[in-house]
């Protein structure tokens, strides 16, 4: 498989339903994130945690993919989240807009290079030039 299908496999992932999303990763993973929060790196220890509490937090948790691109094995995929709470099941908002950078090894997410900002929760309209 492709690194640009694996990537994208697991972007079509509902993390608040998939249990085996953590086997995506590398086990030298590490994801390098730049938010509103600031910069922070996350090894598969804290991505392990972060899926434990989408799925705890979240009905639902998908992304939708607008850009999806290879170059020599590196894949840049641009989404945004859109989730729906354990409190609003019927209600689906946008959480945040990503673009991450992947580099994989043994076939399996091992460095990503993330940017994230929060979503409007806005009718997200597509940016046309």
């Amino acid at each position: 498989m492709s690194a640009k299908n694996i990537v994208k496999d697991f972007y079509e992932l509902d993390l608040a339903k998939k249990s085996d999303a953590l086997s995506y990763f590398h086990c030298d993973c590490k994801i390098y994130w730049n938010s509103s929060k600031g910069q922070t790196v996350h090894t598969i220890k804290e991505i392990k945690v972060l899926l434990d509490e989408i799925s705890k937090n979240y009905h639902s948790y998908s992304s939708k993919i607008t850009h999806l691109l290879e170059d020599n094995g590196v894949v840049t995929i641009r989404y945004t989240t859109y989730v729906t709470s354990i409190e609003r099941p019927e209600k689906e908002d946008a959480l945040a807009h990503f673009m991450t950078i992947w580099e994989l090894k043994d076939n399996k997410l091992y460095k990503g290079y993330q940017l994230s900002q929060p979503a409007d929760n806005d009718n997200f309209k597509m940016i046309s030039f």
